[in-house]
Order: C-alpha cells, then structure tokens, then sequence
C-alpha cells in the first residue's frame, strides 16, 4: 500500500505520476484539437478526411524516379513527393559530409594558404542565406548553359546543358537477381568476417591477414555468379534525338542548382564541426602517432578521427536533420518535391488543408526522428563507458 508520504517524497513515484500526467495532457490536448478541427469544418460543410488520396490527381510532375502520369492518385503524388525530397537530402548529406570532412581538415593545414582558404569559404558560405544560394545556381549558373545541341559532353557518356545532367542508367535483366543474392551473401559474410577479425585482434593482440583476402575472395564468387548467369547488366546511354537526350538517366536543372547550393551550404557547417572535434583530441595522441611511426593520413585516419568522432557526431545529427527540412526550399527553383507536389499543386485542387498539412508534418517528423534513433544508438555505442 503506497502512503501519501512516499508519493510526495519518493523521486521514482513523483517522475511516474508526472509523467503520466504529461501523457494525459498531450493526448487530451491532441484530442481537443481534433474535436475542434471536426466540429469547424462540419459547421462549415467542408469535409474532413483521407478519402481524396485515392482519386485521381490529374495534374503531371517534371520529374520522378518512379513511375507516374496524371491519371494517377494522389496517394502516388506523395509517394513521389516523398522520393524525390528523400533522393535529394541523401544525395546532400552523402556529398556535404565528404566535402565537410575535407573543409574540417583543410582548416587545420599548416600550409597558410590552403587555412585560409577554407576559412574564406566557410566565411562566405556561412553567411549568405541558403535560399540565395539555390536561386543564384539556379537563374545564374544552370539556366545561362547552352541547350542540348551545343551543351557539355565527358567521355560521349555525361552530358550538362540548360535541361539537367544526363548519365548513363543501369538496365538490370531477369538473371541479375542471382547476381544480387550473391552480393547479398557476400555482404552478409563480410560484416561477420570483419566482426570475427576485430574480436581476435582485441582478444589476443595479433593481427591475422584474413579478412582482406576473403572479401577478394567474395569478390570473385560475385563476379562468377555475374559472367555464368550472362551478365545480366547494361548500361543505358543517353543519346541525342531530335532536339534532346533520349534514354540514360537524367537530374533536372532545378535539382542540380539544390543539390550543388545545399551540398556547399551544409559541408561550411560540417567542416567548422570537425575542425572543432579534431582540435578537441589532445595534441599528445598525434605526437604519440608520430613517434611510432605513423604516417600523417595514417595518424589521422586511424588515431584522430575515431576519437574525434564523438565530438563531431551529436552536431552532425542535427546538420542531417537541418537538411532534410530544409531540402523543402527547392520549391522555390520548381523542383518537385514533397511541398511542391503535394502542399502547393495537390492542396490548391483538393482543398484538403490540413490533411495535407497533417500527411507533410507526418512525414519530416518520421523522417527526422528515424535517423535521429539510427544515429544515436552509434552514437552510444562509440562513446567512452564509464568504468
């Protein structure tokens, strides 16, 4: 039997009781909300619900990876809005990250030019707004290229011009799938190898030259099961048909002016973190290195940057959840991402506001939050434990 003197001063019971009050006032408070929400739009005869998701949402998008035209629904217009914004925020934050580690490092040279130089672009890019950004590589570097008879070609397989950047896109067969089980397979076999490998070194001190040779030997098990099912895989390349590039894959302009302003807006940011995680790492631990031997990328791959890691990760989380949100300010040059598609084309011809509203927060939030946990759980696990 609980007393009124143990609820009052026992801390575990008085976090219970506050956090079940806490719980009752956000689920309330989301109630009411929605009771609200209803009651208003009943009173005005406006209807309020999903069911629009599946009718036809009759208007086209410029661009998608999936497949799409406009007898399709609404429901496809999400997916692809959803798609594109993720295409595009992974792409920035693969990109940035490699450019920001090298920013980070250049601004430790000691060559004083090369210092300098990374300051004056981290500086630079810092301080001008990021929707500036976009429209200048937007209005002044992509739509000033020359069209597709007279734009930019490399290796007769790429291609830049005033419509976008066309690649080359693989075509997969039927058999490749043997070929995708055995990279599976290989994969599989590698993380328990390299496992396997780290738990012998830390167990017994020595070194055993295993792992590298197996992953060849995967390698070739791949490259076997490739050649004997036929080589399932070619290669789509773009062509010059009348007065475009038929085939192959291509990135619109309005992508190409995001990607390229976000990727320089963001890897300013990541650099400033290493640099600062980097300086955190005792000098004594590089001159340790040093001393063994160690070469400079060697030291700075294998001592430096594991340890400072754990400075540089809890900001880096927030950067990718900043440009997952922020990817949503490629509406302005017209790329068809989620708020373009959906809150901008499909609320205007719906007028299903707020379950639009409701469908977009839905979504950044679910995205946010799962590489927040994806990022945190390495986060703790490459943390000093207290002893």
């Amino acid at each position: 039997m609980i007393t009124v003197k143990e609820l009052i001063y026992d801390s575990s019971y008085r976090a219970k009781i506050t956090q079940g009050l806490a719980i009752l006032v956000v689920f309330g408070t989301g109630y009411y909300l929605y009771s609200n929400i209803v009651t208003n739009l009943h009173e005005m005869d406006l209807p309020f619900g999903f069911d629009f998701f599946n009718s036809t949402a009759g208007f086209d998008i410029g661009w998608s990876i999936v497949p799409y035209d406009p007898s399709m629904s609404y429901g496809r217009v999400y997916l692809v809005g959803i798609l594109n914004t993720l295409i595009l925020s992974a792409l920035i934050i693969l990109f940035s990250t490699l450019l920001g580690f090298v920013v980070g490092i250049m601004r430790l040279s000691r060559n004083l030019l090369v210092a300098q130089l990374a300051r004056w672009y981290v500086e630079f890019v810092r301080n001008v707004p990021l929707l500036i950004q976009i429209v200048f590589w937007f209005i002044v570097v992509f739509s000033t290229l020359p069209g597709p008879k007279q734009g930019f070609g490399f290796l007769n397989l790429f291609f830049l011009n005033n419509r976008g950047f066309y690649l080359p896109a693989p075509v997969l067969e039927a058999n490749f799938s043997w070929t995708l089980m055995a990279i599976v397979f290989a994969a599989i076999c590698s993380f328990f190898l390299r496992t396997w490998s780290r738990n012998y070194r830390r167990q017994s001190g020595k070194h055993k030259a295993v792992y590298r040779p197996a992953i060849f030997t995967l390698l070739i098990l791949v490259g076997v099961v490739f050649i004997t099912t036929g080589k399932p895989l070619h290669w789509s390349v773009p062509t010059l048909q009348g007065f475009n590039y038929q085939d192959g894959f291509y990135f619109p302009v309005a992508f190409m002016a995001a990607f390229i302003s976000m990727t320089i807006y963001r890897s300013a940011t990541i650099g400033e973190m290493v640099r600062a995680g980097i300086q955190s790492i005792d000098s004594g631990q590089r001159e340790a290195a040093i001393a063994i031997g160690f070469p400079p990328f060697k030291t700075l791959r294998l001592v430096v940057i594991p340890q400072a890691a754990r400075a540089i990760l809890p900001p880096m989380i927030n950067a990718w959840l900043t440009t997952v949100k922020e990817s949503s300010l490629a509406v302005a040059v017209g790329f068809p991402e989620l708020v373009s598609v959906y809150m901008q084309t499909s609320l205007n011809q719906t007028g299903r506001a707020i379950e639009i509203v409701i469908m977009v927060m839905g979504f950044y939030m679910i995205t946010s939050l799962l590489i927040s946990f994806l990022l945190n759980l390495y986060n703790k696990r490459i943390q000093l434990k207290g002893g």
